[in-house]
């Protein structure tokens, strides 16, 4: 049976979804306007919303109900 591999990560999701929506950002500006800018503005774009839900689902005001 194959065994999974685990690892820690060092850095927190928000902080890796910030580095790569920035690095993302930060190619596109680097290339042409074409199918590949597109495709990496749209995934900067993705990880902020990804961010913006993380921190919606970690804030105070979402409990289970008791």
């Amino acid at each position: 049976m194959l065994r999974r591999r685990r690892f820690k990560q060092t850095t927190t999701l928000n902080e890796r979804l910030a580095d790569e929506a920035a690095r993302c950002r930060d190619e596109a500006r680097a290339i042409a306007p074409g199918r590949r800018r597109e495709m990496l503005l749209r995934r900067a774009r993705q990880d902020e919303t990804a961010m913006q839900i993380d921190a919606w689902l970690r804030s105070p005001g979402l409990r289970a109900p008791t």
